[in-house]
């Protein structure tokens, strides 16, 4: 029989004030919200590379504040993804892989997300998928784990995952509104291309801001759904390492996502209780 995987959780970014309570102890500087979501945590999402491209400085402070094992994937900046979409960026990727390299063994991944593309942008996923399979042959030499994120449900299928498996690249599998369900994709395809899956609870970003704009406490309740991606990705996790990013849109408050995520795969891993 095979030994399982480990399945690892972590959140979509840390800088977050209305987890001060919550989930960061009440008085805790927005400095040190890192060190302290690294007591629970063994790995980050970092959001904020996609709006801009780090600092060296920045990068190396990320490094030292965080205990040894500590891991992070960081976005690719958007410049790349959705303003140049992978066309002449190189100098761009090379210039981020350079500074992301500097967290050594922290170093888990990097994320190309892309936007849902319409047919003015690509008139089918072949155009897309041609660019994609270049850029991707042109940055191997960098040598940094790369998952890749797409929006278009209709270009889900073999070839997609051929693709990255052909690169050596991580499928995401995304809980996201436009998206067909993670254990639909995991029952239909062979998700693993790469030496790991990679999974975001996105949810409905839409939707749940109708609700809150608050992201101190869960707003949505995701029971069912949470259930049955523990018993997907517990397959899954019999093959390949599973990384779990939640985002404070899949219900309402990031770290209680995960605490239930845990709760139903049998891990002993929880949030500060709110205070009173």
């Amino acid at each position: 029989m095979s030994k399982r995987r480990e399945i690892k959780l972590g959140t979509s970014g840390w800088s977050y004030d209305d987890w001060v309570g919550p989930f960061y102890p009440s008085g805790t500087a927005s400095s040190d919200y890192l060190t302290v979501y690294a007591e629970h945590y063994s790995i980050v999402e970092v959001d904020s590379t996609f709006y801009r491209m780090p600092t060296a400085e920045m990068v190396d402070r990320w490094r030292t504040v965080t205990p040894r094992h500590f891991e992070f994937t960081l976005k690719v900046p958007s410049v790349i993804t959705h303003e140049k979409v992978l066309l002449g960026c190189r100098d761009e990727f090379r210039a981020f892989a350079e500074i992301v390299k500097s967290l050594g063994k922290k170093l888990r991944a990097v994320l190309l997300q892309f936007a849902y593309f319409n047919k003015q942008a690509f008139p089918s996923s072949k155009e897309f998928f041609e660019r994609l399979d270049r850029f991707l042959a042109s940055v191997a030499d960098e040598e940094i784990p790369i998952a890749v994120e797409i929006r278009n449900k209709t270009w889900l299928g073999k070839d997609w995952f051929e693709l990255l498996r052909k690169h050596h690249a991580a499928s995401v599998l995304l809980d996201h509104a436009w998206m067909p369900s993670i254990p639909e994709m995991i029952e239909r395809y062979d998700v693993l291309t790469g030496p790991f899956v990679y999974t975001r609870l996105i949810g409905d970003r839409e939707g749940i801001e109708k609700i809150t704009k608050k992201w101190d406490r869960v707003v949505v309740d995701r029971s069912s759904r949470l259930a049955e991606l523990a018993e997907a990705l517990r397959k899954v996790a019999a093959n390949t390492e599973v990384i779990v990013f939640a985002n404070n849109h899949f219900a309402g408050h990031a770290p209680a996502t995960l605490t239930e995520l845990a709760s139903v795969m049998g891990h002993a891993r929880s949030i500060p209780h709110l205070s009173d």
